[in-house]
Parts: structure tokens; sequence; C-alpha cells
């Protein structure tokens, strides 16, 4: 279950690190280029600026929450999935309820069909970004053509004066279904472990956090590839058939993940250390009745509005400074 600290049990050393897959975070705009007719006034969801300024609201909420129990501030870094351009990041560092927290963001435009991206919001006063780069993910799909989705987004910084470095992930999903996608993932993860293996050629002790919505469960073999005997999955003993990070039918999944090379569990001093991790699942954020009772209260249900946050709870970890 979730923990709740007292305000007298926060601490000045606890920092949080976040990652959320925001749902369909499209402007009102048309976009030529991509498949994103639907989100328009005219498309089949009737999306309009009272809608997504809704939705802004709805994610700015939930974003200033993330692991204030115990940290005095916000987190640090929040990785997003499902955001459509630089707008919609812009908008949403600039809400009334993250202004205060000087967030800046990261987002490059990657080739995927549907026009949805990652991204990174970072708080410019306790990381100072060196560095950031996109990788292409290449597969092909059945008929040996390119099968367009969302890059790999790194990102190198100063995390409250620690050298890391940031993957951001969004694999691909398991549509067409599980065993005929997992190719596809297993992909991905390959591609992830080469941008490890060129980190740590250029620093060998490098400290580094892969997160994102991988469309598999810890358990799965696209993860077990990329975790491997050098990292850390804090995911993998939250796995329950009571809760996760997403539900499809009567299922919990905990495709949501933040995952640490070993170095973050060393203690030295001016370091940040791994302490634990949470899947943020508090009641404002779900179903009250109904079928759907407990699960994430989304934006819309096929072409139902339903005014909610998104289909995916975000995660989050603590890191202490020693």
């Amino acid at each position: 279950m979730f923990s709740y600290f007292k305000s007298e049990e926060k601490d000045k050393n606890a920092f949080t690190i976040a990652f959320y897959n925001l749902e369909n975070l499209f402007d009102t705009l048309d976009d030529p280029k991509t498949f994103d007719d639907d989100f328009s006034s005219s498309g089949k969801q009737k999306w309009n600026k009272k809608r997504y300024l809704k939705k802004i609201d709805r994610l700015s909420e939930v974003i200033k929450q993330l692991g204030i129990e115990k940290s005095f501030i916000p987190p640090v870094i929040v990785g997003v999935a499902e955001v459509e351009n630089k707008k919609v990041l812009e908008d949403l560092v600039n809400s009334k309820d993250l202004k205060e927290f000087h967030y800046d963001y990261v987002h490059y435009d990657s080739l995927d069909d549907r026009g949805i991206d990652v991204g990174l919001l970072y708080n410019k006063k306790l990381f100072e970004l060196i560095n950031s780069e996109r990788f292409m993910l290449y597969i092909e799909n059945e008929e040996g053509k390119q099968d367009f989705t969302r890059d790999v987004l790194l990102v190198k910084g100063n995390f409250n004066g620690e050298l890391i470095h940031v993957l951001v992930n969004h694999w691909p999903s398991r549509r067409q279904g599980t065993e005929e996608s997992e190719y596809k993932r297993i992909k991905a993860s390959e591609l992830n472990r080469e941008i490890i293996d060129k980190i740590r050629l250029e620093d060998e002790n490098a400290k580094i956090v892969v997160m994102g919505d991988f469309n598999d469960n810890p358990t799965n073999k696209s993860i077990q590839n990329l975790v491997k005997d050098d990292f850390y999955n804090p995911m993998q003993s939250m796995m329950s058939k009571k809760k996760g990070s997403l539900k499809h039918k009567s299922t919990w999944y905990l495709f949501d993940q933040i995952i640490f090379s070993k170095n973050f569990m060393d203690t030295d001093e001016n370091q940040h250390s791994f302490k634990y991790a949470e899947i943020f699942d508090r009641d404002f954020m779900k179903v009250f009745k109904g079928k759907n009772k407990g699960k994430p209260f989304r934006t819309f249900i096929g072409p139902w509005y339903q005014g909610g946050f998104s289909d995916h709870f975000p995660v989050y970890v603590y890191l202490k400074k020693n």
C-alpha cells in the first residue's frame, strides 16, 4: 500500500523521480503529418480548448503531489509519455499547479504514426541539463516495412550536484497480441542496452536511470534482458493481483517502471541512493463506481468523454542524498 508520512517526517535530503503516461495529451490543432484527427473540435473525440485545459489541470494536480509525503517538493525529474509536441509540455509546466516549481522540459518529435512522443520535465533549480539526444527504434512490421514508433530519449545532467543519465521510453504496444508483438519490445530493450553501453564507454561508473511505459511487466523477457545483473528493478517486487499502474479487463499490469543502475544502492557521501518505489494510486484518481470501479479514471473510454486524468497511474521513487 501507499506509505503516508506526517509533515514533520519530511526530509530535506529526500528527492523524487517519477514517470507518468499522460494518455493522449494532444493539443486541439490538427497536425497534417500525423493521425491526430480525432483530437480536434471536429474529430471523433470532440476535443476542444475546455477539455484540453481541464486535462492539463488534472495532470498537473497529480504531478504536484508525487512524493510530497516525504520530500518538500514535487519530483525533480518527471519522465512522460503520450505527449504530442512541445506546446503541450509548455502548457503543462506553466499550469497553475506547476509554475512555481521552475520546471523546464526536453522533447523531440518522433516519427510515431499517432504523433505521440516521450519527454522529460525537470526542476531547473535542482537539475542542470547538460545534454540530450534521441535514438530511433528501428523495427519492421509483418510486411517488412519500417514500423514507426517512439524514440528513446536520453538526458544527461547534474541532479542536485550529481551527474546522472536518464533514458525515457514508451515501447511498442501489445495491440497486435502479446506474443505477436513481443519481438518489438525485445528490440527496444536491445536499443536501451546499446545506449547504456555507449554511456559506459565514456564513464564506466555512470549512474543511469531507465524509465518508461514498457508495455511489459517486470517479469517479461524484454525487461529481464534490460535489467540483467547490473541494474535493479524495484517494481518487480511490487507486482500484485490487486495493484498495478494500469488495468485491462480484470487484470492489473505494471508496465510503468523506473529501473536503476546498481550504483544507486551505494551510500557514498554527497551521492544519491535509492530508498524505495511507489505507485501513486490515490482514490481521487480512480473510478469510484460501476464495472470499472478502482481503475484509473481516464479522459475517454472509447469515444465517451469522462474528464479524468489518465489510463495509467504514475510511478515514482525516493532518492536520499547522503
